[in-house]
């Protein structure tokens, strides 16, 4: 039997209602040998059942902490069991195309990148509209000596269709996190992610930190997946996309990430970041939703424009106190299935 050369590190992203059908997307779409470790954070009973049956099934490692995760965290817990070259980390809100495992691993081999991307596509119908193909991910330095960040997404919320002749394998400065593939060579330089960023920016950071480091990241985008948010939340998905997208741990992410990186606290570039958190946690809003259905979109985007923003940020807080929960401990993980090495593994 081959050996595989890589472990899809399968975690958490934001809610639990896409798992089913991403998951068995991931195993029915790829055909390369893989290990797969599945980090399951806190999911209701049903999904936790689904995926203990699953993980017999299949034959995966499964991992369960009975508390919400951080990104970073489920990452982190799932490289302590990686024992090939590769380690794939996929979101479980992810619906990967045929052949997406072989085109980062060509890369990578290919190429010598710590890190390479697919092309992220996002929403329904799959590969129709880009999330992003790569991006810019550098610092610059101010009239008053003050150094702020800029990132930016190369072809975002661009249609595929039309785009195709400007996509091929290049090195870029940005990858996410929705599905990345990291050479495990780059961790024994880099040491684990950074787990003080609770919610934002660690795409960010680890791009930089690659770079620093004298590592390259490219994007292949002969390898492709769709991010696929859920059109509305569930109410067991609800808590932890809430907790997820807070005030609490957005505020403590950003404050590290400035800290870490020397950034001026109060330049302008970082109002997009803090507008992109809460404007995304809204997307949640009962509220909203029923204004939306009633008033219109227009009239929803006004109403948010001159109040509600606000008042929905102060709730948050209310809800998530940043005394609190702006920092999180050490979570309690139990393996709850570990397939069985064969005898030729063994051997």
């Amino acid at each position: 039997m081959q050996q595989p050369l890589v472990t899809i590190a399968y975690v958490p992203r934001e809610v639990f209602s896409q798992t089913r059908e991403s998951l068995q997307a991931v195993l029915s779409d790829t055909a390369e040998p893989f290990d797969l470790v599945c980090v399951d954070g806190a999911s209701p009973p049903e999904l936790q059942t689904w995926l203990e049956g699953m993980a017999m099934d299949h034959e995966f490692t499964l991992l369960r902490s009975d508390r919400y995760l951080t990104p970073n965290q489920a990452r982190n817990i799932a490289l302590e069991y990686v024992k090939t070259p590769y380690v794939a980390f996929v979101d479980n809100d992810v619906l990967p195309s045929k052949g997406w495992l072989k085109a980062l691993l060509d890369c990578a081999e290919e190429t010598g990148a710590w890190a390479v991307g697919p092309l992220y596509c996002e929403h329904l119908p799959l590969e129709s509209k880009i999330h992003m193909a790569g991006g810019l991910c550098r610092f610059h330095t101010d009239n008053r000596g003050g150094r702020w960040y800029e990132e930016k997404h190369h072809l975002q919320h661009q249609p595929l269709a039309g785009n195709e002749d400007k996509l091929h394998r290049q090195e870029t400065e940005l990858i996410e996190f929705h599905t990345v593939l990291v050479s495990m060579a780059a961790f024994e330089q880099l040491g684990p992610l950074d787990e003080c960023l609770l919610n934002h920016s660690e795409h960010a950071d680890f791009s930089l930190s690659i770079r620093k480091a004298g590592g390259t990241v490219y994007l292949e985008p002969a390898s492709r997946i769709t991010y696929v948010p859920p059109r509305r939340l569930s109410d067991e998905d609800r808590p932890f996309f809430e907790l997820r997208w807070s005030e609490a741990w957005s505020r403590s992410s950003m404050d590290h990430f400035i800290e870490k990186w020397k950034l001026a606290p109060r330049h302008k570039s970082l109002r997009v970041g803090r507008w992109w958190l809460r404007h995304h946690r809204r997307y949640g809003s009962r509220v909203l939703a029923k204004v939306r259905k009633v008033f219109g979109p227009r009239f929803t985007h006004y109403a948010q424009q001159i109040g509600f923003a606000q008042v929905e940020a102060l709730w948050n807080r209310r809800k998530f106190p940043p005394s609190r929960f702006g920092r999180v401990g050490t979570p309690e993980v139990e393996p709850v299935y570990r397939p069985v090495p064969s005898t030729d593994q063994v051997a």
